[in-house]
């Protein structure tokens, strides 16, 4: 018979879209990681001024190209993904992914950064993000989600990492658990950023930024206490972000 098409029937109140090879995909390993990877979930707040300050400057310094744009634009996202890098070299025990017989452990930091295409989740990967300054990471990312959005992703761009990052900060997600993708062993996940009141050491009060930061852990692989290790190393990164830099 005819195939089914987006149209669907005349008269009736719906449209039936046929699954694309991605969605199927992209169904199946999430059905696979939810329903056989014991999730856990550790939330922390991290505050961003230094951060926020520390971009406008670098990003102020950037040149003009021969095209007139500047060299660089520097996204917050850009230092999670750096500090995440950074502190998968200092724990490797969540820089792992579980296998039957053995849990691999790597000694290379790849991570994948989820990105909206039009036919899905997809997730290009930031090779030896540990290795690579903030500039190089930021250039990566800008060039995999227009390669992405357009349907340019060579299989080797996307296929493997060791870490994912989600953002969804820039749609006003305070904060969200993700699913974990395996055979990976976390992934992050970041919330807006929002400004709050807190009390300063000498009783008055102020007012930070902060954002609400989840890692989603496998427990096979990583146990509480080492996630929470992670993450602590993770926030302090982020909120002295000038030792990013060394």
């Amino acid at each position: 018979g005819a195939a089914a098409t987006p149209e669907g029937v005349p008269g009736v109140d719906y449209t039936e879209v046929k699954h694309s090879a991605v969605r199927k995909v992209i169904a199946q390993r999430l059905l696979q990681s939810k329903t056989t990877v014991p999730h856990y979930y550790l939330t922390v707040d991290v505050a961003i001024d230094e951060l926020s300050a520390l971009r406008e400057k670098l990003n102020a310094a950037a040149g003009k190209g021969k095209d007139g744009k500047e060299e660089y634009k520097l996204s917050v996202n850009d230092f999670i993904i750096k500090a995440s890098a950074l502190a998968l070299k200092q724990h490797p025990d969540v820089n792992a992914a579980w296998f039957d017989a053995f849990i691999r452990k790597y000694n290379y930091v790849d991570i994948s950064v989820a990105v909206a295409s039009p036919s899905g989740l997809i997730t290009p990967i930031v090779t030896d993000a540990d290795r690579k300054g903030l500039v190089a990471i930021s250039q990566e990312v800008k060039a995999l989600a227009a390669k992405a959005r357009d349907g340019r992703l060579q299989p080797h761009e996307y296929q493997g990492g060791t870490f994912s990052v989600s953002n969804l900060g820039m749609f006003g997600i305070s904060s969200f658990s993700a699913i974990i993708n395996p055979p990976q062993s976390c992934i992050l996940a970041v919330g807006a950023a929002e400004p709050r009141v807190v009390p300063r050491p000498d009783g008055t009060f102020g007012v930070s930024t902060y954002i609400r930061a989840t890692l989603s852990c496998d427990h096979r692989t990583v146990d509480g206490a080492v996630g929470a290790q992670f993450l602590q190393t993770l926030r302090g990164l982020l909120e002295s972000p000038a030792r990013m830099l060394l």
